[in-house]
């Protein structure tokens, strides 16, 4: 959902095989945000898909039974925000343990910045003012996860310290960039920008980090090479 750029959620859908996919967005770590769901539906039209949210600070969810409504979708999609309070919330209705059978059935799982790290055993957050924070994610990649990699000043220094630090190895990712996993394998990272990076990150044998930079695929039109002087 960036704004004024569709090229991922465009191959989000594309991933369905289905002409009319099934999204349910899951506002969450934005609290709900009345503002967030209203972009949702706008970049997920019914022209184009089926869209739905469950929301979980309201007194109406939206929808009838979550767990029954999230195991009917063809893509769950996860918004950005503070990944304390959605996996808080998660937990205490019960939304970890649909999603994990969702996945098992293969409906297609994803998200942008909280959405993206919950996925993953341990990542680095960076929501609240302070420190970066290491928490725990639902553990459904076995790996570590960084997101805002390149942009947000400290942010790339302080994962390769927690990998340095009993972290699991895990991915660095800038923004615009987005990790495409089957299963439990990366098959490979897309972009919606000529210009985004990811970054796969472990720990040596020697105690050090070594980090290895991922080929990204632009999923919009080739950019033009300046023409040499």
């Amino acid at each position: 959902m960036e704004w004024g750029n569709t090229l991922i959620d465009d191959h989000v859908l594309s991933l369905t095989g289905v002409e009319r996919p099934r999204v349910c967005f899951l506002p969450t770590a934005s609290g709900d945000a009345d503002h967030y769901v209203v972009r949702f539906y706008r970049a997920f039209s019914s022209s184009v898909c089926e869209p739905s949210h469950i929301s979980l600070f309201r007194r109406e969810t939206g929808v009838g039974d979550p767990r029954a409504h999230l195991l009917s979708q063809d893509v769950i999609y996860v918004g950005g925000g503070s990944l304390v309070s959605l996996m808080g919330t998660w937990q205490a209705h019960g939304i970890d343990e649909a999603l994990y059978d969702a996945w098992q059935a293969g409906v297609l799982l994803c998200g942008g910045s909280a959405g993206s790290l919950c996925w993953f055993d341990e990542v680095l957050s960076g929501f609240h003012e302070g420190p970066q924070r290491r928490l725990r994610g639902l553990g459904f990649l076995p790996y570590s996860n960084a997101v805002h990699y390149n942009e947000e000043p400290g942010r790339r220094t302080a994962f390769l310290d927690a990998i340095a630090d009993g972290m699991p190895a895990g991915y660095g990712v800038g923004d615009g960039a987005a990790l495409h996993f089957v299963g439990t394998e990366l098959a490979e990272v897309v972009s919606s920008r000529p210009v985004s990076q990811a970054r796969f990150a472990c720990l040596e044998a020697g105690g050090g980090v070594a980090e290895e930079d991922l080929m990204v695929r632009y999923l919009g039109e080739p950019v033009p090479l300046p023409l040499a002087a």
